[in-house]
Parts: C-alpha cells; sequence; structure tokens
C-alpha cells in the first residue's frame, strides 16, 4: 500500500481549511485515510499550520510520499530538516546531541521569524487603521468647515 501525505479539504467555497491526512494514494482527495496527523488554515494570516510532528516524522521516516504543499509545510515545520539530522545521526556522522543542538538552534531561529512576521503583520494593521481613521478626522473637519 503506497502511504502519501496530502491535504483533505473541508469548509466553505470561499473559506476552506485543510486536514493533514495519511492516506492510501489510491483514495479519493476526501475519501477515507490511515491516519489524520494535522490541520491547515490558509485563511489566516500568516496561514495556520497545526502539525503533529512526532507522527509526521514516523510517516516521513517510512516512506510516505508527499505532495508539493505538504512537501513545503513538512519544511517549513522542520520535520525533513530532522529527518535529515536523524539519518546523519544514523550513519554516525554526528552524535545525537550535535543533531538535537542543531535542531534546536534551527528552531530557535525560525520561531524568531515568525514571530517577527506575526509583530510587523499587526504592527501593519494598526497603521492602516490609524491613516484611516486620521482620513476620516480630516473629512469630518472639512465637512464641518
Amino acid at each position: 500500500m503506497p502511504a502519501k501525505i496530502r491535504l483533505q479539504r473541508l469548509g466553505k467555497r470561499s473559506s476552506a481549511y485543510f486536514h493533514v491526512v495519511v492516506t492510501d494514494s489510491r483514495n479519493k482527495r476526501n475519501g477515507s485515510y490511515i491516519e489524520k496527523i494535522g490541520s491547515y488554515d490558509p485563511n489566516s494570516n500568516p496561514a495556520t499550520i497545526n502539525l503533529d510532528f512526532d507522527r509526521a516524522l514516523f510517516w516521513v521516516k517510512n516512506g510516505a510520499a508527499m505532495t508539493d504543499t505538504m512537501r513545503a509545510m513538512l519544511s517549513y515545520r522542520g520535520v525533513l530538516y530532522k529527518k535529515h539530522l536523524d539519518k546523519g545521526v544514523a550513519k554516525g556522522v554526528m552524535t545525537l546531541e550535535q543533531a538535537d543542538a542543531k535542531f534546536a538552534k534551527w528552531t530557535e531561529l525560525k520561531s524568531g521569524a515568525i514571530e517577527t512576521k506575526k509583530t510587523r503583520l499587526s504592527k501593519a494593521a494598526t497603521d492602516e487603521q490609524k491613516k484611516r481613521m486620521d482620513a476620516e478626522v480630516a473629512v469630518k473637519e472639512a465637512k464641518a468647515q
């Protein structure tokens, strides 16, 4: 049975969200699945990706194929990097402690970048709201005169 990690579409026509599932590659997109390992909401900014890291790593290590979108998401979450480090440990290139240290450093950098993006987006939203309020006050003053 060729396993595949892919997205299962749910939600309304204009506001879709997805479950991350492991399924037989011959099943339909929204058909039965072996295991649900997460969810993905592209409607939020930045997009929300909830993923069971250990189960995703298990399936990737056991040879489950991925769609292009899932490959990008798993790379973004660090599953593919962790697999790469574990393969290096198995070959004897590095120790487990070194691999864990590298992964912890990568995770710290990634979470910092995500937080920076969130703060930048929230600051842009507040600046836009302030600009709208200033324009509205200017229009109100012009009408009053």
